[in-house]
């Protein structure tokens, strides 16, 4: 995948920039902020929270959020697959510069984030779905994506392109799966 050579620059440039920002205290946030057991606490909140407020609607919403993430997981690394763009980690001449932590890179392909997509998705899904007094959630949604972010430029396994390609994609997947979740529960209701 070739980006315009401006582009490419900016791309680079605040890529080297996260990266370059080391502290000790990043090291291990950003560590832990990209394995994926360390959000199962948080998802559990946020399943607790779907159940206790949508009550049977839970019964819809649930599948479609893990439809939605298995969607987003799987197009991502279609695209990756297809794009073949090399993580920074692996780039000649930008692996050089970049450091990582516990020399941990992750796959030869980057576009898009499947991190940021799948992150992406929760959050807008759960946005869009959830009734709009959750102001203390929609702010933890919202830091939840800009860490994953953050940390996956910090640990140079994606370019910050690689990262806005995984939002709009995981934008796109929820927009679609909560309308079509709303659809269902309209029905569902309609027919009782």
């Amino acid at each position: 995948m070739q980006l315009p050579e401006l582009l490419r620059t900016l791309d680079t440039d605040l890529l080297l920039a996260v990266n370059g920002a080391r502290h000790p205290l990043l090291d291990i946030i950003c560590y832990w902020s990209s394995y994926k057991f360390t959000w199962i606490p948080f998802y559990a909140l946020l399943l607790f929270v779907v159940y206790r407020q949508m009550k049977r609607k839970a019964l819809i919403v649930v599948p479609a959020i893990a439809f939605m993430i298995t969607c987003t997981d799987q197009v991502s690394t279609l695209l990756k697959n297809t794009t073949c763009r090399l993580r920074p980690c692996h780039e000649p001449g930008i692996r050089e510069l970049v450091q990582l932590v516990d020399n941990i890179c992750g796959g030869q392909y980057g576009f898009v984030s499947s991190h940021a997509a799948n992150t992406m998705a929760l959050a807008v899904f759960l946005w869009l779905t959830l009734p709009r007094k959750n102001k203390y959630l929609r702010v933890a949604l919202v830091l939840f994506v800009a860490l994953n972010a953050y940390s996956r430029m910090y640990m140079a396994a994606h370019y910050p392109i690689d990262i806005l390609g995984g939002w709009l994609l995981g934008f796109i997947f929820a927009l679609l799966l909560s309308s079509i979740a709303g659809w269902m529960i309209v029905k569902n209701e309609n027919a009782v």
